[in-house]
């Protein structure tokens, strides 16, 4: 949410209920702030599970296949030494490398595609200049809802979120359309 209209709640039971309504009412972009996590907040706002998983698991199976074959290729291929009568290529010895390098390669993948999903570093954001919202990682609760959404309208929205028990609205990112 890039710019939008922001509403501030002073309990955790009015979010829950004010995205509850804003929800039966057509509302689909809506985002929370608040100071701890809500049980039941994503369920609330209708997020999905995060396609992080899948995008790692191409990364960790890499990362597995490589230390394998870095292990192979020394040890079988490159520079065989028989030791003791042992056979160059001995799987179960490959192993704890293997894992190893499939845990590695799966963190940095994952660490690197979790900032390109959240579009981070980003040092600063619209919704820091709305007065107030400093308080969200300290003691209050935020509803944004993006402009993009359909069912913004400007004096209808503010009079709903006033309805449900906001105790400020306000724009962020632009002045009011």
């Amino acid at each position: 949410m890039r710019r939008g209209l922001l509403a501030e709640f002073e309990t955790p039971e009015a979010l829950l209920q004010a995205i509850a309504e804003l929800r039966s009412r057509g509302y689909r972009r809506l985002d929370a702030f608040t100071p701890y996590p809500i049980h039941g907040l994503e369920q609330a706002l209708g997020f999905r599970r995060s396609p992080l998983t899948w995008l790692v698991l191409p990364f960790a199976l890499a990362g597995t296949a490589g230390g394998y074959l870095v292990q192979w290729y020394c040890n079988a291929f490159d520079y065989p030494l028989n030791v003791g009568g042992r056979p160059a290529h001995a799987a179960p010895a490959f192993i704890p490398i293997t894992f190893e390098m499939m845990v590695l390669s799966a963190a940095l993948s994952g660490f690197v595609i979790l900032l390109v999903l959240s579009r981070l570093p980003e040092l600063s954001h619209p919704v820091f200049d709305v007065p107030g919202f400093e308080r969200a990682s300290i003691d209050r609760f935020w509803i944004g809802i993006d402009a993009r959404d359909p069912a913004l309208i400007s004096p209808i929205t503010e009079r709903d979120l006033t309805d449900l028990g906001a105790l400020t609205v306000a724009w962020a990112g632009k002045e009011r359309s």
